[in-house]
């Protein structure tokens, strides 16, 4: 059976982990790139083996040009999300769209819906559903050992964490750390617990300490005043609480930049049989013979980025082309942009706010 031809539109940083993970599936071929930066296609181009003229700086042009594509992978700014993803969709094309889905739940909706009417795959890059921390959680939880989970907590902080470049800049990304790192706790916890329908949210934002260019060099991030884009005007902070429908509560925080002591990334579930926390290893605090007791498992159950994106391409080749159902399909996505919305109309006003 012929290979699966794939394109990639946004050959920027994390294309390089699709297009990785392409060139290690047998079923898959790299056919052709697309970013609006010639050299960074160019070099892409060089380093996947796709020759120049299948190499574009727009995708209008790319999807005209090869209409044998199978699918494409949407890795641009946040801001080209869904005009490069309905372009492909209502080109025949399946599609992976790199997180967050859009800019907003509307334009999510109306992806959602062109992927509807073409009849085509529209899965969302929530990567974090296929760690191996993920995979451990979720046997536990399938398995009844935690019980009913009704809250959880979640943290992505950096102290002194600005990506750099387009992140930076709201028409380009949206947002800050809420849209940047607060999607994937949000939307993994949100799966663990069974994906229950978010009701309202009571959310808070901050812009105090920005970007912190005048801080000497103190971590792999690199300070806006680096780039090209040099506008800082999103958050640095941002906490909230999530309701859902069966009455669960999810508290997140996320920042850019924050006076702590060294970044956390840390998830806890509250269930009535048991809870457990991610740190980064799992432990699990339950009962045993009436007495209080913490398990750690024997093998290792920490977040491995080995394999990590190779998973979620694997899962996308797979659906596009055996039709098997979708871990990450478009309506999660619609769901995690309305609970942004909410947390950003909320920051906003100062109120909770329900969604519909």
């Amino acid at each position: 059976m012929a290979k699966l031809k794939f394109g990639v539109i946004g050959n920027g940083g994390i294309s390089g982990e699709h297009l990785r993970g392409y060139s290690k599936n047998p079923d898959a071929e790299i056919w052709a790139l697309c970013d609006i930066n010639k050299e960074r296609c160019d070099r892409r181009g060089e380093e996947f083996g796709v020759p120049p003229e299948r190499r574009f700086q727009s995708a209008e042009k790319m999807l005209a040009a090869c209409p044998e594509l199978d699918a494409v992978s949407v890795c641009t700014w946040n801001n080209a999300h869904a005009e490069c993803a309905i372009a492909a969709l209502n080109a025949g094309k399946h599609v992976l769209c790199e997180k967050p889905m859009a800019m907003n739940a509307e334009q999510a909706q109306r992806m959602k819906e062109a992927a509807d009417k073409n009849g085509k795959l529209l899965m969302i890059g929530f990567v974090r559903r296929f760690g191996n921390d993920c995979a451990i959680m979720k046997d536990f939880i399938d398995n009844g050992y935690f019980g009913d989970i009704y809250y959880a907590k979640a943290t992505y902080l950096r102290r002194n964490g600005a990506p750099g470049g387009w992140f930076g800049n709201k028409q380009l990304s949206g947002g800050g750390p809420l849209i940047d790192l607060g999607v994937h706790i949000i939307d993994l916890c949100r799966y663990l617990m069974g994906n229950p329908k978010p009701v309202s949210v009571y959310g808070a934002t901050f812009s105090k300490l920005g970007d912190r260019p005048n801080v000497k060099k103190s971590s792999g991030y690199a300070s806006m005043s680096t780039d090209i884009e040099k506008v800082f005007n999103v958050e640095d902070l941002a906490t909230a609480m999530i309701r859902f429908d069966n009455g669960a509560v999810l508290q997140i925080e996320a920042s850019f930049s924050l006076n702590i002591k060294k970044d956390e990334g840390v998830l806890q579930f509250f269930g009535t049989k048991a809870g457990a926390r991610l740190d980064p290893e799992l432990e699990i605090y339950s009962e045993m013979n009436d007495y209080m007791t913490n398990v750690r498992l024997n093998n290792s159950t920490a977040l491995s980025f080995d394999g990590l994106f190779a998973n979620e391409i694997n899962h996308f080749v797979d659906c596009v082309k055996t039709g098997a159902p979708c871990r990450n399909p478009a309506e999660d996505g619609v769901a995690l942009m309305k609970i942004l919305d909410g947390i950003y109309e909320s920051a906003r006003t100062g109120h909770e706010v329900v969604i519909d």
